[in-house]
């Protein structure tokens, strides 16, 4: 019998279905230890165990991969919360965000930022970025409170929500301190929500 002649032969090697997550993953792990201007294609493209040619086909430069594998990571460890109520929704981004800041991955990524966020503008750019979505979540989740009927004041204001908590991290990363524990983050929530809420 002869073969069907509409299937063509499979040429070059199978996608790899592992090979985005572990560019990612050796994506920041170098920025991590290197900064942006420390991290290449060659070497994220080395540690992953890929070709150059693999990072190309789905990122167009090191700046758009340097931006998807940081957003991820964010996104992975301080996920969204819906869970019913605005301090429901705060204590859980908060216990995620002070588990990761506390991890050694954590604490390195805000020193990073720290350190190059005013000196290369790309990872300002990423952080910003970073701040930006969380700011937007934020609004989303007084948005949701207000439609459930919670207390919530009309001057409650999602930008500075996100950046107290980013400016206690930041001034514990400057100084040395220890980060807040996770077991602090009831304590946090009841500061914000003495801010937002009229109760």
């Amino acid at each position: 019998m002869g073969t069907n002649s509409t299937e063509r032969p499979r040429r070059g090697r199978p996608r790899d279905p592992d090979a985005e997550p572990r560019i990612r993953q050796y994506a920041v792990r170098l920025l991590l230890e290197r900064g942006f201007d420390g991290m290449t294609v060659d070497d994220v493209a080395e540690a992953a165990g890929v070709g150059k040619a693999t990072i190309y086909r789905r990122w167009a430069s090191k700046e758009q991969l340097a931006n998807d594998a940081m957003a991820e990571l964010f996104d992975i460890e301080i996920p969204d919360a819906d869970t019913g109520s605005l301090a429901g929704d705060l204590r859980q981004v908060y216990r995620d965000a002070l588990g990761f800041v506390n991890s050694k991955e954590g604490v390195a990524l805000i020193r990073l930022a720290v350190s190059e966020a005013n000196r290369d503008e790309q990872f300002g750019a990423f952080y910003r970025n970073f701040l930006q979505r969380r700011i937007a979540l934020t609004a989303d989740a007084l948005e949701r409170a207000r439609k459930r009927g919670e207390p919530i004041r009309a001057t409650a204001d999602p930008v500075l929500m996100v950046q107290w908590l980013a400016g206690v991290l930041i001034i514990r990363a400057l100084t040395g301190e220890p980060m807040p524990a996770v077991e602090q983050a009831d304590h946090l929530v009841a500061m914000t929500m003495r801010c937002v809420s009229d109760e």
